[in-house]
């Protein structure tokens, strides 16, 4: 199975819990064996990708600004595509400055997805049923890229990938081990670094470094 095969799912689901008008976003990033994969919760319209005039990748976080700072500050971006970022306007993103971005992503060995593929209108908060709709779905895409370590954005995408009650302040730093198909999986949990978390998102850059490091 590639991750292709995953999208005829990951589009059933959005015309189910998403926007009408707008696509569902994927993934990006290094595809095989990565060093580390990011998960976030869900896209929303301020993602470009997401219209349906767009023809380029439906990755995260295109047309956005403030989640580049946080892997910039991890010394996994390029300065100069970087800098463009955050000197363009939203709508100023190509397709190929999208590719260009996330081949530079590629190149710095990591992944990037959402537990949640649903693309909404704003940044509406989703119940935990919607999200474990999507979960055999990651568990799936885990196994297909193969990462190293999986950080895992927030108490709610926490929670529900590690199947147990997780508070981010009070599990900092803490290493969870969780099987998939019968391989091992190493995952942290990190506070979520965008909207309403944008005040964590030093801890957020303090902890990741140091899984990174360890």
């Amino acid at each position: 199975m590639e991750l292709e095969d995953l999208k005829l799912e990951y589009d059933k689901l959005q015309k189910k819990y998403g926007a009408e008008n707008l696509d569902s976003i994927y993934n990006g990033g290094c595809t095989r064996n990565p060093e580390i994969c990011f998960v976030f919760m869900n896209p929303t319209g301020r993602n470009i990708a997401s219209s349906k005039e767009w023809k380029g990748r439906k990755s995260p976080w295109i047309g956005t600004k403030n989640i580049w700072d946080l892997f910039y500050e991890l010394d996994l971006m390029d300065k100069d595509i970087y800098k463009k970022i955050k000197t363009i306007k939203p709508n100023d993103w190509t397709e190929k400055f999208a590719e260009k971005v996330y081949e530079d992503v590629e190149n710095h060995k990591y992944f990037i997805t959402n537990l949640g593929k649903c693309t909404q209108i704003d940044a509406r908060p989703l119940p935990d049923n919607v999200y474990r709709e999507y979960l055999d779905l990651l568990k799936l895409e885990i196994e297909i890229v193969n990462p190293k370590v999986i950080i895992l954005f927030g108490n709610q995408v926490s929670s529900i990938i590690l199947n147990e009650k997780i508070s981010v302040s009070q599990c900092r730093k803490k290493l969870f081990k969780k099987e998939i198909n019968g391989k091992e999986y190493k995952f942290y949990s990190v506070y979520y670094p965008i909207g309403n978390g944008r005040f964590n998102i030093d801890k957020s850059i303090e902890d990741i470094k140091w899984i990174m490091k360890n």
